[in-house]
């Protein structure tokens, strides 16, 4: 071997740390963009086996999708799209050897599977999303269910099922709150999770529960500690949302916070107590607990990472956050804000972080994050879609509702699938759903 021959390039390897909406789709387009022509390595990092936009966990735990069908494998979208990924949790960082620790990894058996391992990088991005918020509340982690993830979705519909068929074929009246549901939190998901658990208990009792009268044996109830639901929406939407729900029946209880939970229901601090056998927890969210100065990194009070306007952390220009866990400045809103933790930010950051990666490699300057607020919208089932649109159609805000807000919450979601699949296999998918779903129950029943 000769004296002078040059040393092998190691290529840079990019290791994103978070399976979601944000990492996901910045994995699937650095390895279309880098990773296919060798240019870098890029290695996903995800606690799960497979993926499922955050947003549609409320229609998973009501049953009207079923999560079968909508679930991406990692491994099989790390083939198509170039890039490696690793099965694991995060536990650990070591900033000076530029290297991440996972978690060992069981089986159903509770027999370890995978051993912890380190994984280099130089490069590294965080994008492990937000869980929820309990602020210690007794009773909480023993008698709520979180719908964080896909696993606690399916958790509740299981719940609901059987409570559902119990009370089908015991031969006593029912108790309190046997059937009941309380959802804890006005915003997005507990408001939506309202509507479908409305179209579900009817379509349960449709399917020969028919000894259940949802409008009798069923109270579906949201606890909200301020004036109204949807509070960082416009009021003009929210007064709509909270109509609809008054029309469905839903009791909504305002200004009232949450003391306790226990296997009965939920107390109030207006010592209120409102039985319910089923209790879902989405009243505020928090970056994950490992979190919490990893490492010395700069976090906030809810443990998310600081970062700057270049999404690199504010202590580390190798680590970048963002998505949730990522605490972002907002300075078009004032000094002190930040962007709000909505999907179409994790999706704008990923669209800006593929263009950082590859000015980093190449040694060019970062671009600077600014959000676009483009509007909300909320979508109460097969009941309505409500929402309001910002941006380039009006000079504030424009509001909608109706086939036309419906179709543009399914586009958000085809968006999403676009960025991870293209036309081609989305077009494909579409058409086929189309098709099967005539063929299959409106809600799951099991």
């Amino acid at each position: 071997m000769a004296l002078n021959s040059p040393k092998p390039v190691i290529p840079h390897h990019v290791v994103i740390v978070g399976g979601g909406a944000g990492g996901l789709e910045l994995a699937t387009r650095l390895g279309d963009k880098l990773g296919k022509r060798g240019k870098a390595v890029i290695t996903l990092v995800d606690r799960t086996t497979t993926h499922l936009w955050k947003p549609l966990l409320h229609e998973v735990a009501a049953g009207s999708m079923d999560i079968d069908q909508h679930e991406l494998e990692y491994l099989a979208q790390a083939r198509w799209h170039h890039f490696k990924f690793r099965l694991g949790a995060m536990e650990g960082l070591s900033r000076a050897m530029k290297e991440i620790v996972l978690s060992p990894v069981y089986d159903d058996d509770g027999k370890e599977l995978i051993p912890n391992r380190r994984i280099k990088y130089d490069t590294l991005v965080i994008a492990v999303g937000s869980v929820s918020n309990d602020f210690d509340i007794p009773g909480v982690k023993e008698h709520c269910i979180a719908l964080d993830t896909q696993a606690e979705a399916t958790v509740f519909h299981r719940k609901l099922v059987n409570a559902c068929l119990r009370a089908q074929t015991q031969q006593w009246a029912l108790t309190p709150g046997q059937l009941d549901v309380v959802i804890i939190g006005g915003g997005a998901t507990g408001v939506e999770l309202a509507a479908e658990l409305h179209n579900t208990t009817r379509e349960l009792a449709a399917y020969g529960l028919d000894r259940i009268d949802p409008d009798r044996d069923v109270k579906i109830s949201i606890i909200e500690a301020t004036s109204r639901v949807l509070q960082a929406l416009p009021e003009s939407l929210t007064l709509a949302v909270q109509k609809q729900l008054a029309d469905l029946k839903v009791d909504l209880h305002f200004n009232k916070r949450v003391v306790r939970v226990d296997a009965n229901g939920v107390y109030t601090d207006d010592g209120d107590f409102i039985p319910a056998k089923l209790v879902v927890w989405a009243a505020g969210i928090k970056a994950p607990d490992f979190l919490k100065n990893i490492d010395g990194l700069e976090t906030n009070w809810c443990d998310q990472l600081v970062v700057k306007q270049t999404l690199q952390t504010t202590l580390d220009s190798d680590i970048f956050a963002f998505g949730d866990c990522a605490a972002c400045p907002w300075p078009e809103q004032g000094e002190g804000q930040l962007v709000p933790p909505r999907a179409q930010a994790a999706h704008q950051q990923a669209s800006m972080l593929l263009k950082s990666v590859i000015n980093r490699i190449n040694g060019r300057a970062l671009p600077h994050y600014r959000y676009r607020d483009i509007g909300s919208l909320v979508n109460l089932g097969k009941y309505t879609t409500i929402g309001s649109l910002m941006g380039g159609l009006t000079q504030g805000s424009l509001f909608i509702q109706g086939s036309i807000a419906r179709l543009m919450y399914q586009s958000l979601y085809k968006l999403h699938l676009l960025a991870l699949h293209g036309w081609t296999k989305v077009t494909l998918d579409s058409i086929a759903r189309m098709i099967t779903r005539r063929t299959e129950p409106r809600v799951k029943l099991h």
